[in-house]
């Protein structure tokens, strides 16, 4: 990417960030993969819901199919897009430490890279408490999501 975007043709910048331009590239870079997987996993459980009997029944009442999709497939779809966006998160938190160092963007990621590099113990450590730390937080937003989404959690919980 930066081969192509930055040195033939120009048109974002190779390292840095100077404009909303500086994160494109990376910000490409870290979600390309993310997006494909999970784009393969909701087609693959829409194409299972959408065989199911009561989306045979919502249509037999009449319902539009948008309402069919957005209201009956996708929302039982939902439970494993979140599993995998919320484990995702832990690849792109990881990818955030290389992306920021390759292409020289200042953060959380370089300092971690600084630090090993500099052999500052307490740095790194401190670096990787914190992003394991925001990984452990995302996980625990993803579970409280789960029952807000699956109406049994909720009733199960509710007592």
């Amino acid at each position: 990417m930066i081969l192509f975007f930055a040195l033939r043709m120009g048109i974002l910048p190779a390292i840095g960030v100077d404009s909303y331009k500086g994160y494109i590239m990376p910000m490409f870079t870290l979600s390309l993969p993310v997006a494909a997987s999970i784009l393969r996993l909701t087609r693959t459980a829409m194409l299972e819901v959408i065989r199911q009997d009561y989306i045979r029944t919502a249509r037999a009442k009449g319902a539009e199919e948008l309402t069919i999709i957005l209201r009956h497939a996708l929302k039982n779809t939902l439970l494993p897009i979140i599993t995998i966006v919320g484990l995702n998160f832990g690849y792109l938190l990881g990818g955030t430490v290389l992306v920021e160092a390759i292409f020289g963007i200042p953060g959380v990621g370089t300092l971690t890279i600084t630090s090993i590099r500099m052999k500052d113990m307490p740095q790194t450590t401190a670096s990787i408490i914190f992003l394991s730390s925001t990984y452990c937080v995302i996980l625990l937003a993803v579970d409280i999501l789960y029952a807000y989404v699956d109406p049994r959690l909720r009733a199960r919980f509710a007592k």
